[in-house]
């Protein structure tokens, strides 16, 4: 469905490919030529069927851009966003947690007010006026970390590190918010149930009734919404992808649109809506490890 949704929407966008790469006082008869070899004369289904035949044997097809199999870039900024996405809300579960935790136990405390000052001021900054305070604070004034680019990791590790603080320190921000909100409401619900109660009656430990009776069985909505981030994250990095100079889905999805380049883009849509999917089948899957009864229910 979506690739059906992506090819026939971006057919009805006004121009054509061709008006890219010929130039402007192109004759008709080098539009014909041009048109036929790269098969935009054939009808349209004839046209999304051989894509997509193309695309189940691994050929996105060929960039009218640049000439290049769209596989082969596709496949080369992956990488490059996902890595982003992971550590992004890695970062933010390593935050939102312990902080979640702390403010449902302690309702009200000042770890809570804290919380919920910095997340409601976080909720009200957009990820890209963050990135550029991010940049002036940390790159231009105090210089601490590169502002800008990408190097890849297999050319100088520590660079690539540090080109890598900002852009997840940036999108991790913003989804801390929803983690810790989500998480501290799931918690206090948890913390009211009788077997919570029953552990605290027992004299067990603080830590173990927050993180083994309370905790797993309170993170079921935080795994759901953290699978839907990267799926979101993988291909949604537009913005900072741009802000910081970054070559990923979100910069070659956006030159596609650009250059007209339609192949691109359909690839990029493609294999987000396919990486979403597989992210929250696998998140299906955690299920039954979180809380058995699921498991039982199934046997059952």
């Amino acid at each position: 469905m979506v690739s059906a949704a992506v090819f026939l929407l971006l057919e009805l966008i006004p121009g054509n490919p061709i008006d890219a790469i010929l130039p402007p006082d192109a004759t008709p008869a080098q539009i014909a030529a041009a048109q036929e070899m790269y098969g935009l004369d054939d009808p349209l289904p004839q046209r999304y069927l051989e894509w997509v035949g193309g695309v189940f044997h691994g050929d996105f097809g060929t960039s009218f851009q640049t000439g290049l199999p769209v596989g082969e870039i596709l496949f080369e900024r992956l990488p490059i966003s996902l890595e982003i996405a992971l550590l992004a809300v890695i970062v933010a579960l390593a935050v939102s947690v312990p902080l979640g935790i702390w403010s449902a136990y302690r309702p009200g405390g000042l770890v809570d007010r804290v919380t919920t000052i910095l997340t409601s001021g976080l909720l009200a900054t957009p990820s890209f006026v963050l990135g550029i305070v991010l940049v002036f604070v940390f790159a231009v004034t105090l210089d601490l970390v590169p502002p800008l680019g990408w190097v890849p990791f297999s050319e100088d590790p520590i660079e690539h590190v540090t080109r890598m603080i900002l852009p997840v320190l940036t999108l991790a921000a913003s989804e801390m918010v929803l983690f810790t909100r989500l998480l501290k409401g799931d918690m206090m619900a948890t913390l009211q149930q009788d077997h919570v109660l029953s552990a605290r009656a027992r004299g067990l430990p603080t830590w173990r009734i927050l993180a083994r009776h309370s905790l797993k069985q309170s993170s079921f909505s935080l795994v759901t919404v953290s699978g839907i981030v990267i799926g979101r994250l993988i291909g949604g990095t537009v913005l900072i992808e741009a802000i910081f100079s970054i070559p990923g889905l979100g910069t070659m999805a956006i030159n596609g649109i650009h250059s007209r380049d339609y192949v691109v883009v359909q690839a990029v849509v493609l294999v987000c809506a396919v990486g979403y999917l597989f992210i929250n089948a696998m998140v299906d899957l955690t299920y039954p490890l979180l809380d058995p009864r699921v498991r039982k229910e199934k046997t059952s």
